[in-house]
């Protein structure tokens, strides 16, 4: 299983020796030739499905770190009566679906309690609901298959399984009603409702029916007559000619405006001739802004579509089957193609070529629950891993205002998507494909970022995925930049374009998948053919790892070297800079000398230029605006004070009178004149209120006088 991890090396080895693929090696294998995925993984229980006896075994792959390697059997109360090709999880984690060409059954997991929180407290049998879907239907009509099966993903409304049969027909089905359809939708493109028995085999012959669907993420219904709050799920129908449909479902509302409504087929842009490939067998919806389609056909072909917003008026003129009240018809942008390496291509001779080219299988496509710009492929000869690393530059192209239709084909030809060919079960062109039997990503990052595989032997393994994808980490609290500090952009230049340039050196176009033999072929394969593999895997680590590896050493070595001369380029000016501040600290303190002996300086002349203007202004033959106002102001105040002189002059006049009138002879024939109390304390007041006038006015004087002889 090659170099295991440190923190998960103990459960590998466990699982890669556990004893339930013991008793499915065991057990009696059906040689169908047809790939499947019988495994599935529910809080680190693991299932596997045994067709042979039609029970789940599951077992905790955090249990085996502590090396217990138990498991347990869920029994079905109703075993299904068709072969299981896919056990398929439901959103909300309580049911699991089992699915075949000639039925679906929905098993019900068991409660769990107990320490280790097992099923029913780590019963060794347990009894599990099983309920049949649709099974009037596939025993009434003996010719119906089922073509593709998922859950509605919807996880707060109850639990709905969606079924595309070859009767071009989708039907939903609640598991409280598991015999009639709560929605049912006919993919067929003829408007008659009589069709002869015929018509199918001609629509199937013409590529024109169903083969798969996925579902996209919730989204606001379009349309005009559609409600603000209507969430509807968008439904791409992929048929087999490589046309795509579009259904906006929504269970809870009835079928109004677009919603229930068959739409399409969504225009492809480019356009090509033969409509990309006519046996498409798989679809799976990115859930990204915007969605992002991949499209995969029995040859090997990926094609990986943008979901755009077309032109109305170009749509409706275009495609007359769309819906007229629909605002826009979505269009798909092919970002770029891809074609996978089904089996080896060896440099051998014409024949051989052909029969190479020959080769084609269905593909299954399988999301990453870790990274949702990555997902995984399936078929008959091995697995592929492809990353699409140009998904955040598309995101961040529409979240801008860039109307450049250009700039979209630049960006595809600058971003390419990282395919890594995993495992490969055809290394030969003579050798039979062994089929994927069972295959899962564990999405627990405390156990590791693995993918399992199971082969059509049940030999398990067990692989790190895809490193050179991951999603982007969300920001940190602590990692918020300042408002106010700026970076420089030659400083992000510098840190991120060397990286990015080592990093596509080092991208390797083609790789060496791990090789698997069928279990069937029991003949040796030529020699011929060895020895061609053989050097197409030397060629391959040849021109894949070391010689882009020595590029990359060179790149390197150029750029210590280029790092090296700038640092004592560097350390030079450092030594420089430090002569330099020292020299400026000197010259800093003679300039802070001279300033204090020019700022003194100043300050005399200054002193000096005060006094010469004084002595100046006062030889001056003229008054100037200030002295004659002065002047006025002290003629003003001699008026005021003759007035005020006049006024004392009274004042003693007055006071000499009372006096005298007071201390004069008495006479006889003047009367005495007595005052009452009240008159005296009036006349008191008046006196006061004069001499605290006169103290007043002679204060004025005194201080004009003062200011008049300065």
């Amino acid at each position: 299983s090659g170099k295991m991890a440190d923190g998960c090396e103990h459960w590998w080895a466990e699982l890669l020796n556990h004893p339930v693929l013991d008793r499915l090696k065991r057990g009696e294998r059906n040689w169908d030739g047809a790939a499947k995925n019988i495994i599935s993984c529910v809080n680190n229980d693991l299932f596997f499905w045994d067709s042979d006896q039609c029970v789940l075994f599951t077992t905790n792959i955090r249990n085996l770190n502590n090396g217990v390697n138990t498991y347990q059997i869920l029994l079905c109360i109703n075993t299904p009566l068709f072969e299981v090709n896919e056990v398929l999880l439901s959103p909300a984690q309580h049911h699991e679906l089992l699915i075949g060409t000639k039925g679906a059954m929905v098993l019900e997991l068991p409660q769990r309690w107990g320490k280790g929180s097992e099923f029913e407290g780590g019963k060794d049998r347990v009894n599990c609901r099983t309920v049949a879907l649709a099974e009037r239907l596939f025993t009434s009509s003996t010719s119906l298959t089922l073509k593709h099966v998922a859950w509605y993903p919807s996880e707060t409304e109850e639990p709905h399984v969606v079924m595309l049969t070859s009767d071009n027909s989708i039907r939903i089905y609640d598991l409280k009603q598991p015999q009639t359809p709560v929605k049912m939708f006919s993919l067929s493109q003829c408007e008659e409702e009589s069709i002869v028995p015929n018509t199918r085999s001609y629509t199937a012959s013409l590529g024109e029916i169903a083969v798969a669907f996925d579902f996209g993420p919730l989204t606001s219904a379009p349309g005009r007559r559609s409600k603000e709050g209507d969430r509807v799920y968008p439904l791409y129908i992929l048929y087999e000619n490589g046309e795509t449909f579009l259904i906006y479902c929504n269970l809870t509302h009835n079928s109004t405006g677009l919603i229930g409504k068959l739409l399409g087929p969504l225009p492809m842009h480019p356009a090509a001739e033969d409509n990309y490939g006519y046996d498409a067998c798989a679809i799976l919806c990115l859930p990204s802004t915007p969605n992002i389609l991949v499209i995969a056909t029995q040859s090997g072909m990926l094609y990986h579509c943008v979901v755009l917003e077309g032109d109305e008026e170009e749509d409706q003129m275009a495609n007359e089957s769309w819906d007229l009240r629909c605002e826009s018809l979505p269009s798909l942008y092919v970002f770029e193609c891809v074609e996978l390496e089904l089996s080896l291509k060896l440099s051998s001779g014409d024949d051989y070529e052909q029969l190479q080219s020959d080769f084609s299988c269905p593909i299954a496509l399988h999301e990453d629950p870790l990274c949702p710009t990555r997902y995984h492929c399936t078929h008959l000869a091995g697995i592929h891993s492809i990353g699409l690393t140009w998904v955040n530059e598309l995101e961040q192209f529409f979240s801008t205002d860039d109307e450049d239709k250009n700039a979209l084909q630049e960006l595809a030809a600058e971003q390419k998507c990282l395919v890594e060919h995993v495992l490969c079960t055809k290394p030969l062109p003579c050798s039979p494909p062994a089929p994927i039997k069972g295959f899962w990503i564990i999405s627990d990052l405390s156990l590791g970022a693995t993918m399992i595989c199971i082969t059509d032997t049940f030999e398990c393994i067990i692989r790190q995925l895809l490193t050179t994808t991951r999603p982007v980490s969300p920001p940190l609290l602590c990692s918020n930049p300042d408002v106010g500090c700026v970076v420089s952009p030659l400083r992000n230049f510098a840190s991120n374009s060397f990286e990015q340039h080592i990093r596509n050196i080092l991208r390797r176009n083609v790789t060496n998948p791990l090789l698997l033999r069928a279990s069937e072929a029991d003949v040796p394969p030529p020699p011929q053919e060895c020895l061609q593999l053989l050097s197409r895997a030397t060629q391959v680590f040849r021109e894949e790892y070391i010689l882009k590896q020595a590029l990359a050493r060179d790149e390197i070595v150029r750029r210590v070297k280029l790092l090296d001369s700038q640092k004592r380029k560097q350390q030079q000016d450092l030594v420089q800079c430090i002569k330099d501040k020292k020299a400026m600290r000197e010259m800093a303190e003679i300039i802070a000398d001279k300033f204090e002996a020019a700022r003194d300086n100043q300050e005399d002349i200054m002193s000096r230029m005060k006094r010469v203007l004084h002595n100046f202004n006062s030889k001056l033959p003229v008054l100037s605006d200030n002295e004659k106002d002065m002047k006025r102001e002290l003629e003003c105040i001699q008026e005021q004070l003759m007035d005020l002189g006049n006024s004392v002059k009274q004042v003693h006049m007055k006071n000499g009178y009372q006096q005298r009138e007071i201390h004069g002879e008495d006479s006889p024939r003047r009367k005495s004149i007595s005052l009452s109390a009240s008159q005296k304390k009036c006349i008191h007041s008046v006196l006061k209120e004069q001499s605290d006038h006169i103290t007043e006015m002679v204060k004025k004087i005194n201080d004009i006088r003062i200011h008049v002889n300065f």
